[in-house]
């Protein structure tokens, strides 16, 4: 009988950014397999529905509301997982902020504040309490969703490039040093996907035809064509990848 790599039965996960999106269908994905998922972003309801879904459909979900720019939001949340679970095996950062879309010398200031304390300072601490809470366990699995812009920045999307150049190095910086606790750190990094957060490519025509054309696939990618590298990155199937950062993107960045 062959063992099934992606089996993730009684494992505890928490993903960020889950309400909608690409967080929704890894949440989805992540509790198919077998996780009790943890449905996480700033509000509530949006995370109840997708947890609702779950648990309707066999799977095994809770919705925690957490605004991940807020260093107390981010301490209760690991205070009702210690408390409610004990343990941590798989955390998935995809929570992410993009306030701002213009050129770089006219980006406010409250849009780079507010960049940087969700997808920098938010993964970054999120990281620390996850990864403090596996070593004490044994170990687990940490899968930030960072971005092709962090390797060929976007136009219009500077400081959001920026942040997720910061976090493809921060995941790289994390692996390095948790290995030691059985703690892997890996990161996706998507493409043009549809969704609401990128909406604005979308919604210009000229911007949406121009970034297809440099796509060989010559089409955009749907939110759950990124659940399945994230069930690859928390499972046995991966024991062995650590620091790794893989793009899907349909061949742009080729």
């Amino acid at each position: 009988m062959s063992t099934n790599l992606f089996n993730l039965e009684g494992k505890i996960a928490l993903v960020t950014g889950a309400s909608r999106g690409i967080g929704e269908e890894i949440a989805k994905l992540l509790a198919e397999q077998g996780a009790h998922v943890i449905v996480s972003s700033r509000k509530i309801d949006g995370c109840q529905a997708v947890a609702d879904a779950i648990n309707a459909g066999g799977g095994s979900a809770e919705a925690v509301a957490c605004h991940i720019g807020e260093m107390a939001q981010i301490q209760a949340i690991f205070e009702h997982i210690r408390s409610e679970h004990g343990r941590l095996d798989i955390l998935v950062n995809n929570a992410a902020a993009n306030p701002y879309f213009g050129h770089i010398l006219d980006t406010p200031v409250d849009a780079f504040d507010k960049t940087v304390d969700v997808n920098l300072r938010g993964y970054f601490y999120m990281s620390v309490e996850g990864a403090k809470l596996m070593r004490e366990h044994g170990g687990g699995a940490i899968v930030n969703t960072a971005s092709i812009n962090g390797l060929h920045p976007g136009d219009g999307q500077g400081v959001y490039s920026i942040s997720k150049a910061a976090v493809i190095n921060m995941t790289k910086s994390f692996a390095q040093e948790c290995a030691r606790f059985n703690v892997r750190v890996n990161a996706l990094l998507p493409g043009l996907t549809k969704t609401k957060f990128a909406g604005a490519l979308f919604t210009n025509d000229d911007i949406y035809k121009s970034a297809i054309a440099q796509i060989p696939m010559r089409r955009h990618a749907e939110p759950k064509e990124m659940a399945g590298t994230v069930l690859y990155l928390v499972s046995d199937a991966s024991s062995y990848v650590t620091g790794e950062c893989i793009v899907v993107d349909g061949g742009f960045t080729i």
